[in-house]
């Protein structure tokens, strides 16, 4: 019945907020105009009741609703269960592992699920609760209505320590933050090393993901997060529109960096320690995350001979890398060793590389040129591995790839596609403002003839893909080592009995990070391109694979061995 048009944008297309104003639904202009409503089915003396006490909250803070932090980052943790649902990952890892961790941490962190303070009044919110008379004291609330997906994501209830402190300071929203807590939540928790951000959110997701036993890395993990398959980036564009974000907010809920791996593993091991978890499930042979499993994976992805598995998998009984006592993580227990699963698996190829090719920049090339000779007279079965063609096809994909990679993190648009405003009357200027640049943008693209930016790819494990149907030969996994072995005792063994050991000591310092250090001029250029190669498949820095590399070696060899000699830094073929 209300048909005056809009003053924004003309239309008559009128729907009717909470508060029961008239708003357009075409350009989300909110007017003062409220509806009337006409009822005469009542008593001119009876006490109308009916209008909630939230309703009322939302009317004075122009819309929004009061919320805590907590709550947001446990949205967030629904995003990204989701979407690791959508990838594939069993459903039982939101609702009965990553819910019982999150509501475990708040237990622990006294955030919920605890006894209130003796002596202090809190104040219990929720985002949107039902209908409750004035005098009706509130019931307890439960905060796990956004995991277990039983409610709508509006129906956020919180009953939290700090609450109570929070509610003595503002009776509504932070002056600094759109949250209740977001500037208390900050100040308070500046120094404790668990408290929640956006990295740990991730190390909620790996840590159900082990729990379970995934066929996910952490690797893959992180990689699916910078491809923008999993919300982590502006994720707080997903956020109902009644939970405003500013100042504070911002800070926590914002991120500006990528993740990275190192800090995400750490904090999943405190997590673990926090939360006083069990021994998690067995890494067996059968599991994915067993080095002869990813080394089987890894082979393929670096375009390497089928027939090195045969070695890995010698190199990791050689040295009980396998066990399940080693591989499986036991939270607290300080005496084992934690385990990079991913990490573990490189590292073994690049042992067996070394074991078979030396990679000092000159022994893997004779071995090429050798086994190039070789297969001029070979006839039967397939080619003979070449490293100096390998080296040459890896290097050329690789160099396409990381281009690739650099360029679209160099054109990654920081700024979120939903435009931030923190009031209903700005709503609309904001709207259209927006509206008006992504014109311009498209318009102004198609005169300078931009090419639009391609849609992100489709998920997958492997970021390299070789086929041996191929005919130019750039595949390699059926090629043999037969011709840089020789038989010994009915074995096939490496013609060259020496090897180098990266360092001849490892570093014991506790406040170094790595187990050895690695710079690049000191070791040969074969050795280093190899680490590249998986540095770029696992997205992490060279030196954390290293350090793997000369852990192994002191397992394999005890020690025994001469330390590396030094090669001329200049020479590289």
């Amino acid at each position: 019945d209300f048909n005056e048009r809009c003053a924004q944008c003309s239309e008559v297309n009128w729907g009717l907020t909470d508060g029961g104003r008239f708003y357009c639904r075409s350009c989300h202009n909110v007017t003062e105009r409220t509806r009337e409503v006409v009822n005469t089915d009542f008593v001119s003396n009876t006490r109308i009741q009916t209008i909630s006490k939230r309703l009322r909250k939302q009317e004075q803070n122009d819309g929004s609703c009061e919320w805590y932090v907590c709550e947001g980052f446990q949205l967030v943790l629904k995003k990204q269960a989701e979407a690791l649902e959508a990838l594939g990952v069993c459903p039982q890892m939101k609702d009965e592992v990553l819910c019982n961790f999150w509501r475990c941490y708040l237990q622990k962190s006294k955030q919920a699920y605890c006894k209130r303070p003796a002596g202090e009044i809190v104040k219990t919110l929720s985002a949107c609760d039902s209908s409750t008379d004035g005098d009706s004291e509130p019931e307890r609330p439960s905060l796990l209505h956004l995991l277990s997906g039983s409610e709508s994501e509006g129906d956020l209830q919180t009953d939290c320590s700090f609450a109570s402190s929070t509610s003595r300071v503002s009776g509504s929203t932070s002056v600094c933050s759109g949250s209740v807590d977001g500037s208390v939540y900050f100040m308070k928790n500046k120094k404790d090393k668990l408290r929640m951000t956006m990295p740990m959110t991730l190390s909620f997701c790996y840590m159900a993901l082990l729990w379970l036993r995934e066929p996910m890395t952490l690797s893959d993990l992180l990689r699916f997060v910078v491809e923008g398959h999993i919300p982590y980036l502006n994720v707080f564009q997903h956020f109902p529109e009644k939970m405003k974000l500013c100042g504070l907010d911002l800070k926590i809920f914002c991120v500006e960096s990528w993740p990275a791996y190192e800090e995400v593993y750490n904090k999943m091991l405190e997590l673990a320690a926090f939360l006083d978890l069990p021994r998690f499930p067995d890494i067996t042979d059968s599991c994915f995350l067993h080095p002869d499993m990813l080394c089987m994976k890894y082979l393929m992805e670096a375009n390497l001979p089928d027939e090195l598995h045969n070695w890995t998998c010698r190199v990791v009984k050689k040295i009980c890398i396998g066990e399940a006592d080693f591989l499986t993580l036991v939270p607290g227990n300080k005496s084992t060793r934690k385990v990079k699963y991913d990490v573990l698996a490189a590292a073994v190829i690049v042992v067996v590389l070394k074991l078979l090719f030396l990679l000092d920049d000159h022994y893997e090339w004779f071995l090429s040129d050798f086994a190039k000779e070789r297969n001029k007279n070979n006839k039967e079965g397939g080619p003979y591995f070449e490293f100096k063609k390998w080296y040459k096809v890896i290097k050329c994909s690789l160099d396409v790839e990381q281009k690739k990679l650099d360029e679209d993190r160099a054109k990654y648009l920081w700024r979120c596609e939903k435009p931030l405003f923190y009031s209903a009357k700005k709503k609309s200027k904001v709207l259209k403002r927006r509206q008006m640049v992504v014109n311009l943008q498209n318009q102004f693209g198609k005169l300078s003839g931009s090419v639009r930016p391609a849609e992100k790819p489709n998920p997958s494990s492997f970021q390299l893909s070789w086929s041996e149907a191929n005919t130019d030969g750039s595949c390699f996994h059926g090629h043999s080592l037969k011709g840089i072995l020789q038989e010994k005792c009915g074995l096939l063994t490496a013609m060259n009995p020496e090897y180098w050991l990266c360092t001849d000591k490892l570093c014991n310092e506790r406040l170094c990070r790595h187990l050895a250090h690695y710079r690049e001029a000191d070791f040969p250029q074969s050795y280093h391109f190899v680490l590249g190669l998986f540095s770029f498949l696992l997205r992490i820095e060279p030196s954390y694979i290293h350090d793997e590399v000369c852990v192994i070696e002191h397992k394999l060899f005890n020690k025994k061995i001469f330390k590396k000699p030094k090669y001329d830094t200049s020479l590289r073929k």
